[in-house]
């Protein structure tokens, strides 16, 4: 029988690239997110390339609409063995002098209230199929401070807590718990919407980095935990580019 994984955030960036590589993997694969018009176009694609996928609509703020997704899950062809919890996002640099409640508010319901939501919403069937993994996309910014950055690592930070006591709390019982936390990633999206759509501020975050992650860095290391054999818990896997030894030490040319 196929083992069908949920995605959150899948219409792009990393949470798309983890559908493609999952979808490969030979799971079915449940691509949640608000944008529908991107995840059937994901989901084509999937599909052209021999793999399975269904597009879910899902606002990961919303009660209801975490309800429809495990409503899906519940109909979809096979038992629910993984949760990959990406759907997440910064908004702003600003000082926690300054700093926007507004923007601290979204920070924490998309990054931290989002992943409890669909979390719980998933949960008994993960324990039913008897071999479940949940697997929370967090960040370095939920272990390590930066200036600038107070409340997007404070909504990782909590991410990170409630990732470490759900492990706690189902200890005993068939569901691993990992988290993973990328340093520097590279995408089509995730400093323009910090940045509210400039592209230059955006830009100048990678400026002289060669190399940084990619979005398909990412979901490697997703499927990679995803598929050790089920007695291995990789409790957490910490993912940065060469070029980036720490949070503040990055290695720029030019």
């Amino acid at each position: 029988m196929t083992s069908v994984a949920v995605v959150t955030g899948a219409s792009s960036g990393i949470g798309a690239a983890t559908v493609r590589r999952l979808a490969a993997e030979g799971f079915h694969v449940l691509a949640a997110a608000r944008r529908t018009d991107r995840l059937a176009d994901l989901v084509e694609e999937v599909e052209t390339s021999g793999g399975s996928a269904t597009a879910v609509s899902c606002d990961v703020t919303s009660d209801e609409s975490v309800a429809r997704l495990a409503a899906a899950a519940a109909a979809a062809p096979g038992p629910v063995t993984l949760l990959v919890n990406n759907a997440g996002g910064a908004r702003g640099l600003d000082p926690v002098e300054t700093g926007a409640v507004g923007d601290w508010q979204w920070m924490y319901d998309v990054n931290v209230l989002g992943t409890l939501r669909v979390t719980q919403a998933l949960l008994p069937a993960l324990v039913s199929s008897g071999a479940g993994t949940i697997v929370v996309v967090s960040s370095t910014a939920g272990f390590t401070v930066y200036e600038g950055g107070g409340g997007y690592a404070a909504a990782k930070h909590a991410q990170t807590a409630v990732a470490g006591t759900l492990r706690l709390e189902l200890c005993g019982r068939p569901v691993r718990v990992v988290e993973i936390d990328p340093g520097m990633v590279r995408t089509e999206e995730f400093s323009l919407v910090r940045f509210d759509g400039d592209a230059d501020r955006a830009d100048a975050v990678y400026a002289g980095v060669s190399e940084p992650l990619v979005a398909d860095d990412v979901a490697d290391c997703v499927a990679w935990c995803a598929t050790r054999p089920q007695h291995v818990n990789v409790d957490r896997l910490v993912v940065r580019p060469l070029a980036q030894a720490a949070q503040h030490k990055v290695h720029r040319v030019g």
